[in-house]
């Protein structure tokens, strides 16, 4: 599921005006999300969902330097590894594209 272009720069405008870019808010969704899947109440579809309205959003601001579809991609293999607890929440200098783990 996708949303239509338009439709998602209306909403990345209305999220910005209300200042919801904040870590806290993310982080506090990441682990909302986990609870609400583990409680059974969210499906895997749902989170699928969830994790695809967050990489739109965060593509519509993509570099243009990078491919908008590879952009995304990357950020949906980001997301789920942070859904699923499998990356930790750290700096997000740490979690910057092009980072090298740190051992």
């Amino acid at each position: 599921m996708t949303t239509p272009f338009d439709k998602q720069k209306r909403l990345h405008f209305d999220v910005t005006n209300v200042g919801l870019r904040a870590h806290a808010t993310a982080v506090g969704l990441v682990q909302l999300c986990i609870e609400l899947q583990r409680a059974k109440v969210l499906d895997e579809h749902a989170m699928d969902r969830i994790k695809s309205a967050i990489a739109d959003e965060v593509s519509v601001a993509a570099p243009r330097a990078v491919s908008c579809q590879s952009y995304r991609h990357d950020i949906k293999a980001r997301l789920d590894r942070l859904f699923a607890g499998e990356q930790e929440l750290g700096s997000a200098d740490a979690l910057a594209f092009g980072a090298q783990p740190q051992h």
